[in-house]
């Protein structure tokens, strides 16, 4: 009976030890590439700021023209644009995630344009509305990407089919830290509604400069350039997230594995201790009976 229990715990290290060589190898991986992330975030995280301290003073300054994309409109459907992971195996990244998107749509008519493999998984199981699965692969997502989703945006917001786009992504705060965030997209009145709660307001701008072949038309071909950006850096800085979360989980993980290792290997060493013993007994009794 001990020899076949000191065989399951001796089976039982192995495949610990096995797992806890695909975590470490995880770890390195995440880590590796969590270097080129982060620096791709920090230089997007300015220009993200940038852009939409740049959108709230042109919606701002807009006073010779009305644009679609400025103007509060009735329609009271909301897209959201998610951006999630590819795999599992990132702690707590995904589902943090969701769970923001569950508070922040409570109440809503909406549909999602999903971007990563998680997300458009999550949707679809829960049978929401999908603006469209072509981005399905965040890994994937270029800069040229960015801007096809973009120009889809405004075309279907011009089209009317929601009247306010929000994008939620997770913001890189730290290695350790990670926290899902949203930021309005459409209409730009939105930005400056966004930008007097987080007390960012400034005084109204008059609008001095002359367009050609006109204001409106200049103004609207804009706008997809912006988006753009905007999704480019917080598809940035998502990444960068997700693999410091993936980094963290995987060193959890294997200083779990080490520990359960530690405790299995003394289980196993009383256990064959006891086994000896045991046999020195029986050798001992053996031999005092004859």
């Amino acid at each position: 009976m001990a020899a076949a229990n000191m065989k399951a715990v001796k089976l039982r290290i192995k495949s610990v030890q096995n797992t806890m060589q695909i975590t470490r190898a995880m770890q390195l991986v995440a880590a590796s590439k969590l270097r080129k992330a982060k620096e791709r975030a920090d230089l997007s995280k300015p220009y993200f700021q940038i852009m939409k301290e740049t959108l709230i003073d042109i919606s701002k300054g807009n006073t010779d023209f009305q644009s679609p994309y400025t103007k509060q409109v009735e329609n009271n459907k909301w897209l959201y644009v998610v951006i999630a992971g590819d795999r599992g195996l990132a702690g707590g990244y995904n589902a943090n995630l969701f769970k923001f998107m569950e508070s922040e749509t409570k109440g809503r008519e909406y549909m999602v344009l999903p971007i990563g493999k998680k997300s458009v998984e999550y949707f679809r199981q829960r049978g929401v509305e999908l603006l469209t699965e072509e981005y399905a692969e965040v890994a994937k997502i270029s800069v040229s990407d960015c801007f096809g989703v973009a120009k889809l945006i405004c075309d279907a917001y011009s089209k009317g089919k929601f009247g306010h786009v929000l994008l939620c992504y997770t913001d890189f705060v730290s290695m350790m830290t990670q926290t899902p965030r949203s930021s309005s997209l459409l209409p730009l009145a939105d930005f400056e509604l966004e930008a007097e709660t987080e007390g960012e307001s400034k005084q109204p701008v008059r609008d001095l400069i002359l367009y050609e072949p006109d204001s409106e038309t200049v103004f609207n071909a804009i706008v997809p350039e912006y988006l753009a950006g905007l999704l480019y850096t917080s598809i940035n800085v998502s990444v960068a997230s997700e693999l410091a979360a993936r980094r963290t989980a995987m060193e959890a993980a294997t200083d779990n594995a080490g520990e359960m290792i530690e405790k299995l290997s003394l289980f196993y060493n009383r256990a064959r201790q006891a086994s000896i013993t045991q046999e020195i007994t029986e050798i001992v009794a053996g031999a005092e009976g004859n």
